[in-house]
């Protein structure tokens, strides 16, 4: 096999290897925030969400051209596009919302919606601040 070849392979390899170990975090937070907290699930999805943006806008910045950390393609999408990408969960976020309407809890749905979004645009612009005081 070509060398080409091998590196989007271990690529595409990363990527799902990631988003499973992703998927199992975002499983057991939700086991815990919801079982062992008893918060409801929206505590649950707003969490891993906000949580995931604070991460990739941190690894992102780290290892950027002007980071500090030095990782190959494969290991920036095992972070990035496996780990974050299964770990958040904007289905999730979008049925948690929907269902609200269709129980006609408008005012909660619409705050939810906003608060989630507005948070993990936050969590992630602070990810990266935090990244770029590490990078100085």
């Amino acid at each position: 096999m070509r060398d080409g070849k091998r590196a989007v392979l271990r690529v595409y390899l990363a990527v799902g290897c990631g988003a499973a170990v992703g998927s199992m975090l975002r499983f057991l937070s939700g086991i815990l925030i919801v079982t062992v907290m008893g918060l409801s699930a929206l505590w649950a999805t707003g969490f891993v969400n906000v949580l995931g943006s604070f991460v990739i806008g941190l690894f992102a910045a780290l290892t950027g051209p002007d980071g500090r950390l030095l990782v190959s393609p494969a290991g920036r999408q095992f972070v990035t596009g496996g780990i974050c990408g299964g770990f958040t969960t904007f289905s999730a976020m979008s049925l948690d919302t929907f269902i609200l309407l269709l129980q006609g809890d408008i005012p909660l749905a619409g705050l939810y919606l906003v608060l989630v979004v507005a948070l993990s645009l936050v969590a992630a612009w602070i990810g990266h601040m935090v990244a770029a005081r590490l990078n100085e």
